[in-house]
């Protein structure tokens, strides 16, 4: 995540509200969580992404060229699609960009860097519906004077569930087509997220709505934020359902100006939903407030509870289902 300082309503008919009636009967009681997530694999992927062999990610770094092949070869295991012809990869050139310092976290990457987002697709079961883009960014601080700065909640918890979700629509196929993309230069301006929208691979009458998994692993009173409600309140409703099946509190907010806001900070321009919300496109961003650990060498696996980030991964995979289903 970066540091943290109006789409248009989002239609909902009467069959897609029966529907997420429906879908609500299908599920657990109220409080009694639906496990669709596989926790080994969720803690082994934000381990495996956080540990030393990816030198934490700093865009144009080697540490992110790994995290890029790791990526590729998670999305072919889960039996997503490329998004281009042949290839998962979306490079692009830092620019101007580049030089900016990252507000004393990192500073700039080398004027040369080049970014590479890693971008999957599956077909949905409505040929001519509009695309789900499920994203979270990958990159993070990399290495400050020799110090390793993992970003395991940021971002690589993001990550692990991207890929949950990955998984789990690619054996039950959804009704949109769906867009899992993994971010580079998220730290650095949303560069990726900025490259993403509005190119060949999305272009913005395209989307539905964004999602976005942004540190999302650790929260003492085990809550979730999920952003973008007061942009769109007809996402409200569809989010509620989810609720009556989720072991974690998910919360509303973070997403209004101060004035509106009460003592939360606005997060609606904080990550890589930015861009997407400039453009005029429904966004719902999960994410955790920020925690001691937040954009320091101790953000390490080890501080994550496997428990929460169990019952987090599986609310937002029931989000993004429910969503699937209820949104045009």
């Amino acid at each position: 995540m970066n540091l943290r300082v109006g789409a248009a309503p989002l239609a909902m008919g009467s069959a897609a509200l029966l529907a997420c009636a429906l879908l609500a009967a299908q599920g657990s009681a109220p409080g009694t969580a639906t496990r669709r997530v596989d926790r080994t694999k969720l803690m082994r992927d934000v381990t495996t992404l956080s540990s030393p062999a990816f030198e934490g990610r700093n865009t144009g770094s080697l540490g992110a060229a790994k995290a890029q092949a790791w990526l590729v070869d998670q999305f072919r295991t889960a039996g997503v699609a490329p998004a281009g012809t042949t290839s998962f990869l979306q490079p692009f050139d830092m620019g101007a960009a580049n030089t900016r310092a990252r507000q004393g976290d990192a500073g700039p990457a080398r004027p040369d860097a080049r970014g590479a987002n890693v971008i999957g697709r599956l077909a949905g079961r409505t040929t001519d519906a509009k695309s789900l883009v499920v994203m979270a960014h990958f990159d993070h601080l990399g290495m400050r004077n020799g110090v390793l700065y993992p970003g395991a909640d940021d971002n690589a918890s993001g990550i692990a569930v991207l890929l949950a979700a990955a998984r789990e629509f690619a054996a039950h196929r959804p009704r949109h087509p769906m867009l899992f993309a993994a971010l580079d230069a998220e730290e650095v301006g949303f560069r990726g997220a900025r490259t993403l929208l509005g190119s060949q691979l999305l272009p913005r009458d395209s989307v539905a709505i964004a999602i976005n998994l942004d540190m999302v692993s650790r929260s003492r009173r085990r809550e979730i934020f999920a952003a973008g409600t007061y942009h769109t309140p007809s996402l409200v409703p569809l989010l509620q359902d989810v609720q009556t099946r989720a072991a974690v509190t998910i919360r509303f907010g973070h997403d209004r100006p101060a004035t509106a806001g009460g003592d939360l900070d606005d997060w609606t321009r904080s990550s890589d939903h930015g861009p997407f919300h400039e453009a005029g496109l429904p966004f719902v961003y999960f994410g955790v407030e920020d925690h001691g650990d937040y954009h320091k060498p101790t953000d390490t696996a080890d501080r994550i509870d496997p428990s929460f980030f169990g019952d987090a991964a599986d609310t937002i995979v029931d989000a993004i289902r429910t969503l699937d289903v209820g949104v045009n």
